[in-house]
């Protein structure tokens, strides 16, 4: 193309739509905060039931870990009310975020596709009308028992999320957090899923530092990173990229799953002994990303348990529309 070419470059015609016009540098310094002033917090995955919420707060608490997001990714429909009414009574009591996953989906059912070498990706899809309404229920399930955010991996669950609360058929202050299974792998998408309503976005285990900044650039929410990802994600241990990561990110929640461990999902007491020790060395590996940041002299500011903007569950008046 010539330089009197009347068609306008790519770059410009994202710039026009309010996009990065390409990846920033991994320098790249975010001006965004949590509403409490910290550039980011700590988030434990993968914590799967009552006996692991348990491990997660008295190990933080042992190694002086400020845990404020704890999420799961077995599902709401695999809990009993009991047992998400003890995880909501102590993470409440504690100050700290809960997050179950909200299922059912394609991979769990009775897809052939999700088990051909390359249907996977359809393995966190919602399949069907019905399953659409199932994970819906699981929703209002968790809303009435007081948890007030759910993971999300479908687009359409997620758009039906979003328009349900705005229509008070759900809490307001109930939180959409958008899954690691459901790629937001650029800044376009990104904005897609916030106008649908997510208010945290898990961002794909294997971005660059530049690539997740330029997502940043292009929303406000805070994004969900992980700094050491499973074996099934990826299996990354990238820890000393904290310094940087807290910069360009923020607001960003830093997650510190495991690798070298097996795929628990779906889990359940049958594992709890193996579900409680990796549990507890997430958190031992959370403490380690601390200390790196201590010894890189970073300035960065991390949320403590019951900071402002956290979705933290009720306890005590559980939500429950038709009361």
């Amino acid at each position: 193309m010539s330089d009197t070419d009347p068609r306008r470059r790519t770059a410009d015609l994202l710039a026009a739509l309010g996009l990065p016009d390409r990846d920033r540098e991994a320098s790249a310094t975010s001006a965004l905060r949590f509403p409490d002033g910290a550039h980011y917090r700590v988030e434990i995955p993968s914590v799967e039931g009552p006996r692991c919420v348990e491990a997660v707060l008295g190990e933080a608490a042992r190694l002086g870990v400020p845990v404020t997001r704890i999420s799961q990714g077995t599902g709401v429909g695999l809990l009993t009310d009991g047992e998400i009414a003890d995880m909501v009574s102590m993470t409440a009591a504690a100050g700290v975020e809960l997050s179950l996953f909200a299922r059912p989906s394609a991979g769990w059912d009775a897809s052939a596709m999700s088990r051909a070498p390359a249907g996977a990706v359809v393995a966190s899809a919602v399949r069907g009308q019905d399953q659409l309404s199932a994970a819906i229920d699981e929703i209002r399930r968790a809303a009435d028992l007081g948890v007030r955010s759910v993971l999300v991996a479908d687009v359409g669950l997620l758009s039906v999320f979003g328009q349900l609360r705005t229509r008070g058929e759900l809490p307001a202050d109930m939180r959409a957090k958008v899954s690691v299974m459901l790629p937001v792998a650029n800044p376009a998408t990104a904005v897609v899923m916030v106008r649908l309503g997510a208010d945290t976005l898990n961002l794909p285990t294997d971005l660059t530092l530049g690539q997740v900044a330029a997502i940043r650039e292009a929303v406000a929410v805070p994004l969900d990173v992980y700094v050491e990802a499973p074996d099934n994600l990826g299996g990354f241990v990238r820890h000393y990229e904290l310094p940087r990561l807290v910069t360009c990110a923020a607001p960003v929640y830093v997650k510190f799953g495991l690798r070298n461990a097996p795929d628990v999902y779906p889990s359940g007491t049958h594992l709890d002994e193996l579900t409680v020790a990796l549990t507890k060395e997430r958190v031992r590996r959370a403490r380690l990303g601390l200390d790196l940041l201590e010894r890189a002299g970073s300035a960065a500011a991390c949320s403590k348990p019951g900071a402002a903007g956290l979705a933290l569950p009720v306890h005590e008046e559980p939500y429950n529309q038709d009361a």
